[in-house]
């Protein structure tokens, strides 16, 4: 266990520019446009008029505000930090993709690898601690960085209302911050196992391929979609092409993306009300992160499907390792 337990922050400590930095930047580049978007609100508001809010002055406004919209600014602040979390985790995909396609298929091309193999450790636990690495530690990481980033939010956006007047704490006491925060570690573990068929299949790409492993990964996926399409267009028995693109091709590379099992009409709800400047549906997107609607999806065959076929990939990832450490590159 110990060994593991180094071989994980071996993981850490060589691609923590990835794990920690990426998130890091990404959420600060948000808190930066937040400070940026309030300055030119304070100028542009005090070049047209006097008061902001379209003249209504900031004293009037605190005091017409009714329960019902303290309790929707606080389903918005909800939202808010769940988008946070959501920003971090298309970026977390590219830095696990890059990842997982290097993680045994750089050692060998550096051939860094002989040395790995002359220490007393087996290939079970170098691949594995990869797979946790990939799986646990480094969502972990990406989810503590965009909490700090939204408390920042939360602590930039009430100094700006304290100075005009308006207390926030009615309205962060009417959001569920400590819910939310809860509520989305709970996502973790499922987000591992959903992600298990990309884990593996990466992991295998890079322990099998001789050169250009990004290429294994993606043209093997595309070329079966494509060439399904084609038998299916010749009237020859075929799978279904919504299956194989989604539920096999897209679980095969997308997955590792933290919540891409969650119902993608929440999400897609939300963000046309966003855009068209309708009011959230913050509840409604606050409920998909419910626990019991989270662990529903351990009764989808999807979900047994896709680990068992993780399993099997991570298996036979383990047993390349043993047997090839070369690289045409």
């Amino acid at each position: 266990m110990n060994t593991f337990k180094w071989l994980v922050k071996r993981e850490y400590w060589e691609h923590r520019g990835g794990f920690m930095w990426t998130p890091f930047w990404v959420t600060t580049a948000v808190l930066i446009l937040t400070i940026l978007g309030i300055t030119w609100t304070e100028v542009a508001g005090r070049r047209v008029t006097s008061h902001l809010s379209f003249g209504i002055p900031w004293d009037q406004l605190s005091a017409q505000i009714s329960s019902g919209d303290l309790v929707q600014a606080g389903q918005g602040l909800d939202v808010i930090y769940v988008m946070f979390n959501l920003m971090v985790c298309v970026s977390l995909f590219f830095v696990l993709f890059f990842y997982l396609l290097g993680a045994l298929y750089d050692d060998r091309k550096d051939r860094s690898v002989l040395f790995w193999k002359s220490l007393p450790v087996s290939d079970t636990a170098t691949v594995l601690s990869k797979v946790a690495t990939a799986a646990v530690l480094a969502p972990l990481i990406a989810f503590a960085i965009a909490t700090v980033a939204y408390v920042g939010f939360l602590l930039v956006v009430s100094i700006w209302a304290s100075l005009h007047g308006i207390n926030p704490l009615p309205v962060i006491a009417n959001s569920n911050p400590f819910g939310m925060f809860w509520r989305l570690l709970l996502t973790v573990p499922v987000n591992a196992l959903w992600a298990l068929p990309a884990l593996g299949w990466l992991l295998l790409c890079s322990a099998f391929a001789r050169s250009k492993p990004f290429l294994w990964a993606v043209l093997i996926p595309l070329l079966a979609v494509i060439l399904n399409g084609w038998v299916s267009a010749m009237g020859l028995p075929s799978f279904s092409s919504k299956f194989l693109s989604n539920d096999v091709a897209g679980r095969m590379i997308f997955s590792i993306i933290p919540g891409s099992w969650i119902d993608k009409s929440d999400v897609v709800r939300v963000g046309e009300m966003a855009s068209s400047g309708s009011s959230l549906d913050g509840a409604r997107l606050v409920n998909a992160l419910n626990p019991s609607h989270v662990y529903a999806v351990f009764a989808q065959p999807a979900m047994w499907i896709g680990i068992a076929a993780g399993v099997v990939m991570i298996a036979a990832t383990i047993w390349m390792r043993r047997r090839r450490i070369e690289s045409s590159v």
